[in-house]
């Protein structure tokens, strides 16, 4: 039986939320950016369309091997616009914003949009809570104790030496992310809106890319592109989502902590100018973006000098570091559940 008294803590807990829900939106820190949005996305599209152009140009080289690096990062950039389009921060319509996720998604970069919001819709919800966020639940890394114990033969060594394979296996994250939207959209049984649409913009931009790299290059330079272009965008997009989590609190599936609790202490902020936080994305703002999923991206750095001042005020650990720092407590994560070294989290207050 619950007591009085924790049901009081419980509504002053969900009340320190929405106070700082009023604080954000007094602060117009929820409106749309448009301009910032038509910029980038004029951005991403130009040197999309830019570098295809100079690889049809420059024909038969060894020199496309630095057109397929750009790609990676534009691919990459491409998938961060649509990341915000899932979290309905460009558009006013749900329509708009899924037209956006899915001409960034499926037809730039080849990955299937609609998989992975719903993908990502749980994530947001269960962040960094075992057997509930599918972000802690990768194979063949173990970010548990229990997910390393359970490993058998060449699982159990890859998680004792996981930390050190981390970086090379994020090299085949590219290829793991098409496969997943190919089996999703393909022969998946969970509903993806728009599912029509989105098997023919995959289609096309599976077909589009196979055939423009064998008919242009020669046949090894074919596979060095592909393997250049898809090993960097996985290591790119690796490295810019391991720092939000990875290293942070993992709950349990019965934890009863409340909202704004468990989006602050699971995640991580990573400090940075501008250059930073175009280079993640926007996505080192994690805090506040797992707080206010819809805030444009733009806004969260905005929103981060009132949160971080929140969270001091209601005595929440607020955890930020500098990129580098980031990955090493990753690492150190890793390091710690394939030795079964015992972890010591952070106090969950």
């Amino acid at each position: 039986m619950v007591s009085d008294t924790s049901l009081g803590a419980d509504r002053q807990r969900g009340s320190a939320y929405a106070e700082l829900s009023r604080q954000v939106r007094a602060a117009g820190l929820l409106e749309r950016r448009r301009g910032h949005y038509s910029l980038r996305i004029g951005l991403v599209v130009g040197s999309f369309l830019g570098l295809w152009g100079l690889f049809f140009q420059l024909g038969e080289s060894w020199w496309q091997l630095a057109v397929a690096a750009a790609l990676a990062v534009v691919f990459a950039q491409a998938g961060f616009v649509g990341h915000d389009a899932g979290h309905r921060q460009i558009a006013r319509t749900r329509r708009g914003n899924d037209l956006i996720g899915i001409l960034h998604g499926n037809l730039l970069t080849g990955l299937s949009y609609g998989w992975w919001v719903e993908k990502h819709n749980r994530h947001h919800a269960h962040p960094n809570t075992e057997g509930k966020d599918p972000d802690i639940t990768v194979a063949p890394l173990s970010f548990t104790p229990g997910q390393a114990r359970s490993r058998r033969g060449l699982g159990a060594l890859v998680a004792r030496h996981q930390a050190y394979l981390f970086f090379p296996l994020l090299l085949l994250e590219g290829l793991h992310l098409h496969v997943n939207s190919v089996r999703a959209v393909f022969f998946g049984r969970r509903r993806i809106p728009r599912r029509p649409a989105e098997a023919g913009l995959l289609a096309l931009h599976l077909s589009g890319y196979l055939a423009a790299v064998f008919l242009v290059l020669s046949p090894a330079q074919a596979v060095a592109f592909i393997a250049v272009n898809q090993g960097l965008l996985g290591l790119y997009l690796g490295c810019s989502f391991a720092p939000n989590h990875k290293g942070m609190p993992i709950l349990d599936p019965d934890d009863n902590v409340d909202y704004l609790r468990r989006q602050v202490l699971t995640s991580r902020n990573v400090r940075g100018g501008f250059f930073v936080d175009a280079l993640l994305g926007g996505l080192n703002h994690q805090i506040e973006h797992h707080l206010f999923p819809s805030m444009p991206c733009p806004n969260l750095r905005r929103a981060r000098p009132l949160v971080r001042r929140f969270c001091a005020e209601h005595d929440i650990d607020y955890h930020e570091t500098t990129l580098g720092s980031s990955w090493a407590e990753a690492l150190r994560h890793l390091d710690d559940v394939g030795s079964g070294e015992p972890r010591t989290d952070v106090a969950m207050r």
